[in-house]
């Protein structure tokens, strides 16, 4: 095991089938000991990016994964109540990625508490404020359930670092210039 010192025998993860989330599956294994990593995917209106998703999630070591459509509910409850608070930064960005968020970790919680998992671990960098909408939603619904960040911890510091992780552990990338960084899409 790592020098984490902990093991969690199941973690769900927040799965987005890009280049972080991909190598974060054999990772939690490596430095965990973890037996299963659950991966979980909140359709939000990404269409096209759900394509090819519970393959890639299988063969990188996933042992299975949730596709949930969870669009009627982000319309219903967030995307209405955030248009009618007029919640646009600066008056004019929408805040799609932010508040998208809380339904996805709402979603997390859920099946992490029905799967009895050990903890839940999301992929997003310290660059932006992700984490702290990711963790503090996790610790509104779930507030003694461990949250694992590995760009935090891990000894990757890089987006070269990362492709190089998976090209040394088998993981297929299909990345360009214009691909090497994740959109977020939603309705």
């Amino acid at each position: 095991m790592s020098k984490h010192n902990k093991k969690y025998n199941k973690v769900v993860l927040a799965y987005s089938g890009g280049l972080d989330t991909s190598i974060i599956i054999p990772w939690l294994k490596e430095t965990y000991g973890c037996e299963e990593v659950i991966a979980v995917v909140g359709n939000v209106g990404q269409n096209e990016e759900l394509n090819g998703l519970e393959e890639k999630a299988i063969n990188t070591g996933a042992s299975k994964i949730y596709i949930e459509d969870i669009r009627e509910e982000f319309v219903n409850e967030y995307i209405f109540k955030t248009l009618q608070a007029g919640a646009v930064y600066e008056g004019k960005y929408l805040l799609g990625t932010a508040f998208a968020r809380p339904i996805i970790a709402k979603r997390l919680v859920e099946i992490a508490q029905s799967e009895n998992a050990d903890a839940i671990c999301h992929g997003c960098t310290g660059k932006g404020n992700d984490q702290v909408r990711f963790e503090l939603a996790i610790k509104s619904f779930a507030p003694d359930m461990p949250i694992i960040a590995p760009w935090r911890i891990w000894d990757i510091k890089s987006r070269e670092e990362e492709i190089e992780y998976a090209l040394n552990k088998g993981i297929p990338l299909n990345i360009t210039p214009e691909t090497n960084y994740s959109k977020d899409k939603n309705l």
